[in-house]
Parts: C-alpha cells; sequence; structure tokens
C-alpha cells in the first residue's frame, strides 16, 4: 500500500466537493464512515463515492461493512476490534483494515494494514483513552505491515507523531471541519515523509 494520508468522513452535505478538495491536497484514500443511514441511502452514497474515488485514482475504504463494500466493488473495508474478525471479513475477497489501541492487537492483527490510536484524544472515538506516541514509537518498530497513526491529528501535531516514526497519518476533523479541505490535506500531506 503506497497511501499516505487518509481521509475518514461520514456523510454530510457537500461530501463529494470535500472529497475532490481532499485529494487535491494529497489524500490518497478514502473511506466512508456512517453508521446511521438505512442500508439503501448508505448503498446509495457509496455507489456515489466509488465513482468519485475510481475517477480521482484513490482506494475507497468501506467502515465496518462488508458485504455493502463488495456491493459497490471498494478496495477495502475497515474493522474494528470489536467487529467482525479479519478472517472472516477474508470470504469477501476484500482488502482488510482494522483499528488497533494497543500493542497486542497491533502483533495480533492479521490485516493488510492497520490504524494505530487514537494517537490523541478525539471527539471521534469519545471515550477512548489516547494510546499516546509511545505506541506510534513501537508501531514504528514492530508493524510489519502499513499502518496509520490515527486519533487527534492535525497541523498543529503531525511534526510530533512523524518524529515519533509515522509514515502514514488518518485524519478526520484536520480535513473534513477544516475552512479550506485542499489546503488542510496539502499542509498535512507536506509534513509526511
Amino acid at each position: 500500500m503506497d497511501s499516505r494520508l487518509y481521509l475518514i468522513c461520514g456523510v454530510r452535505p457537500g461530501l463529494a466537493e470535500l472529497v475532490e478538495a481532499a485529494v487535491r491536497g494529497g489524500v490518497d484514500i478514502v473511506q466512508i464512515r456512517e453508521k446511521e443511514l438505512p442500508d439503501s441511502k448508505l448503498l446509495s452514497v457509496l455507489d456515489e463515492m466509488r465513482a468519485l474515488t475510481r475517477r480521482l485514482g484513490v482506494p475507497l475504504v468501506v467502515n465496518d461493512r462488508p458485504d455493502l463494500a463488495v456491493l459497490v466493488e471498494a478496495d477495502y473495508v475497515h474493522v474494528g476490534q470489536e467487529d467482525l474478525p479479519v478472517e472472516a471479513v477474508r470470504r469477501f475477497r476484500l482488502g482488510v483494515g482494522q483499528s488497533t489501541h494497543a500493542r497486542a492487537e497491533l502483533d495480533a492483527s492479521e490485516a493488510d494494514y492497520v490504524g494505530v490510536g487514537p494517537v490523541y484524544e478525539t471527539p471521534t472515538k469519545a471515550g477512548r483513552a489516547a494510546s499516546g506516541l509511545d505506541y506510534v514509537r513501537y508501531a514504528a518498530r514492530h508493524a510489519g505491515r502499513p499502518w496509520f497513526a490515527i486519533g487527534g491529528i492535525d497541523e498543529t501535531n503531525v511534526e510530533d507523531v512523524v518524529a515519533a516514526g509515522a509514515e502514514r497519518i488518518a485524519v478526520v476533523r484536520a480535513i473534513a471541519d477544516a475552512p479550506d479541505p485542499e489546503r488542510a490535506a496539502a499542509a498535512l500531506r507536506a509534513a509526511l515523509p
């Protein structure tokens, strides 16, 4: 996996414009994470995002839903520790990403790529303590597969995350909530090796 800057976003007005701007700025993999929409509406959005990400030449990741990922021909499905096990998701013949929050989870993961975090506390993972830069340093030495530092990363702290060994990051608010998503993505991408 060559991707370095991973955008995770929910369904919202202007989603296509956000994704286009973010990709222009340097995002090179996009995940749609949506837990509230009925399946029929989510499928429609995922179809639109698949067409858009194909046109933009970036992989599409569907969060938690291998069934919908297969229907839209996504590149990956991303699961958490409490979701379907990686080996079960592989039966859908998809690439698999997995969130990890501790060394043992990272060491045990058989996913194609992993998320390492949350590095910092973040409202997108309310109630989950930050795993900190020590976990990033551990991943840099032991991951054995592509990994993305995730959780509260933005322009103010991305250099610390990179200094701890991260070569890839995943963000939500740092781009999705930015007044200029393209500029925000470009600044984050410029900070990566």
